[in-house]
């Protein structure tokens, strides 16, 4: 029986030893290719100019007023940075808490999960893009104001992937997972989940890390990956219950 519970899984969840493993691999790879694309800083610029004159056609071109606001409070701007910098705290949470709490819904959010960073590599390998804090010009980079970690490359990069936000896309899934989990027993709850990713959206508009229409790629993205996960569950399924 232990074997199983490391190995296999039981009751709907996968081996709790093999499972941090593989996602251990996985998000190494994510990094790793991720550091890879988005290094064609001219297209990156030219792209950012691109998504903001669309943006000023659409009267959707907030990020300057928001950062404007946001660099004149001090105290606002360290929370922001934190929430900023911490984010991934929330995901581990959530994933971990709907691995031991929420069996049959975890194979799915798991699934919605790994299908996000494998969606997301394509685009920002297609379309590089400049964050507002250097493409905007005037933005303050309040990351780099007020930076617990203390990260000199931060005003260094190495490449331009902010379209789409997935600092937006993980706390969406977040969401999403608090949502898929709750919603059956706990609905008012569940639909409270989703004050997350909006209290991001502020954050990585007023921080000069992102631009509207980048939210606007994160809630797109989202919304493939859970139809490519279900799809990829149906199909588990299917090989699970088909005669031998």
């Amino acid at each position: 029986m232990k074997a199983a519970v490391l190995f296999r899984g039981v009751g709907g969840r996968p081996g709790v030893l093999v499972e941090p493993v593989f996602l251990l691999l996985w998000f190494l790879l994510f990094a790793r290719l991720d550091a890879a694309v988005g290094k064609d800083f001219a297209a990156a610029d030219a792209h950012a100019l691109a998504l903001q004159s669309l943006e000023h056609l659409a009267h959707l071109d907030i990020e300057r007023s928001a950062n404007d606001w946001l660099a004149g409070r001090p105290v606002l701007g360290h929370l922001a940075v934190y929430l900023y910098r911490l984010y991934y705290v929330v995901v581990a949470g959530v994933l971990l808490w709907v691995f031991v709490r929420r069996a049959e819904a975890y194979r799915h959010v798991r699934r919605t999960m790994v299908a996000m960073t494998a969606l997301v590599l394509p685009v920002y390998w297609a379309v590089p893009m400049s964050p507002p804090r250097f493409a905007l010009p005037g933005a303050v980079d309040i990351v780099a104001r007020y930076d617990f970690l203390g990260v000199e490359s931060w005003t260094k990069p190495t490449h331009y992937t902010a379209m789409p936000s997935m600092h937006v896309g993980w706390s969406l899934w977040c969401a999403y997972a608090v949502w898929t989990a709750l919603r059956g027993t706990h609905p008012r709850l569940a639909w409270s989940a989703w004050s997350f990713p909006l209290l991001m959206m502020a954050d990585v508009l007023a921080t000069a890390n992102h631009y509207v229409l980048d939210i606007a790629g994160s809630v797109a993205l989202l919304t493939v990956s859970v139809l490519v996960a279900s799809w990829c569950g149906r199909l588990a399924e299917s090989w699970r219950t088909a005669p031998a």
